[in-house]
């Protein structure tokens, strides 16, 4: 069976994740305490305790999902023995979650990739004052569809399809009126439904630019090792294990659509007929089943589960 490794991205946060693996595997407990240092910030208490208003504050989200993905990757590889270089044929996460699926593969080190995802958030929040932008989740449509929706509605101002998430689920972002707009739009045309997101900036379209400037310049003076296993990028739903292109598309991908349809789609084409969902939650083996029944994913988050897929690799 050839298999991927996939991360989940925002909205897969809850209060009190990753607090099992922590009591539970010693090599989780490194991982947590790792991030704590290099962010000089108690995050792992954020995430076991709350208050939840704080945990969702994306440069707390965007860590702590990526905190919890690598706690999982640690105990499969130190204590499970897996090797992801043979394991998986490819990696890819939703978004953030494809700085965890990078390191996964050992392209960034774990406190490079906090600090990384801390500063990406940062940016995002600075980009745009509250207020202005918005998200809102269009169910129905194609992705086709929604594009040209979104261009109408976007008038002078910015309205894009930033996540085309699974059949029929695309979430468009841009300016809060011409957002609203494309929710009227979508609504008078059918959609089953839409609706705006209680998020706290636009993510994923141009209104992004200067989260992106910030991202080049951090990025830029990081290092970047060639991942183990392929990483399927983002914003070209495609496997990259070039660097320099990883650095580049890891900008782009600030700005640009999340093409995660396109991305379980491409990999299905490979050969692809597992996806294994490593961290909190369960959103990206609900979206993988949505685009492709054939396609089997199973999660491991919690301990019995990644217990569980240790025994699978016996």
């Amino acid at each position: 069976m050839t298999r991927a490794f996939i991360f989940p991205g925002q909205g897969s946060q809850s209060v009190g994740m990753g607090e099992n693996l922590y009591d539970t595997f010693a090599d989780a407990r490194e991982v947590f305490e790792e991030i704590d240092e290099s962010l000089g910030q108690n995050l792992s208490k954020l995430m076991f305790e709350g208050p939840e208003e704080d945990l969702n504050l994306t440069e707390n989200t965007q860590p702590a999902l990526m905190a919890v993905s690598m706690a999982v990757v640690q105990v499969l590889k130190k204590q499970g023995g897996i090797d992801f270089k043979t394991a998986a044929q490819f990696v890819a996460g939703h978004s953030l979650g494809e700085y965890a699926a990078l390191t996964a593969a050992e392209s960034f080190t774990i406190s490079d990739a906090a600090r990384l995802l801390k500063l990406r958030g940062q940016a995002m929040q600075k980009a745009v004052p509250v207020g202005i932008g918005s998200m809102a989740a269009i169910i129905g449509p194609s992705f086709e569809d929604v594009q040209a929706i979104a261009r109408e509605a976007a008038g002078s101002d910015i309205c894009a399809a930033a996540n085309d998430n699974s059949v029929g689920q695309v979430v468009v972002s841009g300016h809060k009126e011409a957002v609203a707009r494309a929710v009227e739009l979508a609504t008078a045309r059918g959609a089953k439904k839409a609706v705006t997101l209680p998020v706290s900036a636009p993510f994923h379209c141009a209104l992004m630019s200067p989260a992106a400037d910030a991202m080049a310049e951090a990025l830029a003076a990081t290092d970047i090792k060639a991942p183990i296993v392929p990483v399927v990028a983002n914003v070209t739903a495609a496997a990259t294990s070039a660097p320099d292109e990883i650095r580049k598309l890891l900008v782009e991908q600030v700005t640009g659509t999340v093409r995660w349809r396109e991305s379980v789609l491409w990999m299905k084409d490979q050969g692809v007929s597992e996806m294994i969902e490593l961290g909190a939650g369960k959103v990206l083996c609900g979206l993988v089943r949505r685009i492709d029944r054939d396609i089997s994913c199973a999660n491991a988050g919690s301990p019995e589960e990644i217990e569980s897929l240790i025994e699978r690799f016996k």
